[in-house]
């Protein structure tokens, strides 16, 4: 039956992360493998009125098929906080997405024919690989440091890529490494992308949970032709659940895009747009990001400090200003893959880095996430895999007690 699939299916399979992932579903793992945010800070509470209220006040419509560029309410809320982080925009320029990841996929359909080249970040988010794989793109990798994608490195890409579709780039907080692009960087990547005549496709799910350091506006800030397309999401400040996120673009782009979600979902959760936007009018959603923060700060700090006290000195990791993750980088010859199958038969979920790479894969990183996790089942799980790096590194005994919680 294979040679009744798509070309584009035929390669599809299950990856070692969706294998970490699902395997993060049993009660006793330690899992720093997901991107979830805490399930304790979802407003229950608050959801419950908000809930209540949508269903008396307008029952009916929010069950009701709805227009596919999104419930007006909720973009108006969503254009205000945009004009907060610096992104003037109207309402003819935001659509709602049923999450981030529909916008990076309908992106993908949008701009993408088979063999057109993409710029990204190396490493970079593996949801959009992914997607954008299923469009037959090619990757074309920039390297990073610790102010994010280095820009002479990126012109000298546009340079050898001149018919490029876009930079695809996730500036805050980035996904995997928790990198921030610069002030400075940004500015620059905006005058690339005018002299080179390309698109960027800004991602910033993580923009809001910032956790030190000073907020840097976005790169559609800077932008002067229309050419940036942002994205960002409810999923990391709310509820993932609800599915909901947003692109802002240019009337142009948004015209396609509205024409394309047509196509695909009709348009995003009405009851879950009406819901958010209810929630908006009652509660206060900064004060509500503003708790989120306060307990992820403490819950990165804490893993730090595992770092520091129980991994081999000979790792490296990037300090994340925000988001929610950290990166790690092993000595050359060490096999992240290895080291996550151990970590598991461990009790413990980590995700190896080489598959957040387009092309060649770094093979000795691993990418952990500290959101969803208590701070003393994250000592308790630092302590389990600095066991297992002290085994591979310093050929310690090969037995691990595995704790039961």
């Amino acid at each position: 039956m294979h040679n009744k699939f798509a070309k584009r299916a035929r390669s599809l399979e299950a990856s070692d992360m969706r294998i970490i992932l699902t395997a993060g579903e049993r009660p006793e793992l330690i899992s720093f493998a997901g991107g979830l945010p805490a399930p304790e800070l979802f407003p229950i509470e608050a959801l419950k009125a908000a809930s209540e209220a949508v269903l008396t006040e307008e029952g009916p419509a929010s069950l009701q098929y709805s227009a596919t560029e999104g419930y007006t309410p909720l973009r108006q809320k969503i254009i205000a906080r945009m004009n907060t982080i610096g992104i003037p925009a109207e309402l003819s320029q935001i659509m709602i997405t049923s999450g981030s990841q529909q916008a990076i996929d309908l992106t993908g359909r949008l701009l993408l024919d088979e063999g057109d080249t993409i710029i990204c970040e190396s490493p970079t988010y593996l949801a959009a690989i992914n997607a954008f794989k299923t469009y037959e793109a090619n990757f074309v990798d920039v390297e990073m440091d610790e102010d994010g994608m280095i820009m002479e490195a990126l012109e000298k890409r546009l340079q050898e890529n001149p018919h490029a579709k876009f930079i695809y780039t996730i500036p805050d907080f980035q996904n995997p490494t928790g990198r921030t692009l610069s002030l400075e960087r940004r500015k620059r990547m905006i005058e690339l992308a005018n002299q080179y005549d390309v698109l960027i496709l800004e991602d910033n799910p993580y923009g809001a949970i910032r956790l030190s350091g000073t907020a840097i506006p976005p790169v559609k800030h800077f932008d002067t032709e229309g050419r940036v397309i942002y994205l960002s999401s409810f999923s990391k400040i709310f509820a993932p659940g609800l599915r909901l996120g947003w692109i802002c673009a240019d009337e142009v782009f948004i015209e396609k895009y509205i024409a394309l979600k047509e196509s695909s979902d009709m348009h995003s959760d009405g009851f879950a747009q009406r819901l958010t936007a209810k929630y908006m009018e009652q509660n206060d959603i900064e004060e509500h990001i503003k708790n989120i923060k306060i307990v992820y700060r403490k819950r990165c700090m804490t893993m730090i400090d595992c770092i520091d006290q129980y991994f081999p000195k000979t790792i490296s990791y990037v300090k994340p200003e925000g988001g929610l993750f950290l990166w790690i980088e092993l000595p050359a010859a060490i096999d992240a893959r290895k080291i996550s199958l151990e970590c598991l038969e461990n009790n413990v979920a980590v995700i190896p880095g080489a598959a957040f790479f387009a092309n060649k894969a770094q093979t000795n990183t691993l990418r952990l996430n500290f959101s969803n996790t208590s701070e003393d089942r994250i000592k308790e799980g630092m302590k389990r895999i600095g066991k297992v790096l002290h085994r591979e590194m310093d050929n310690e005994p090969t037995f691990i007690e595995t704790v039961k919680l």
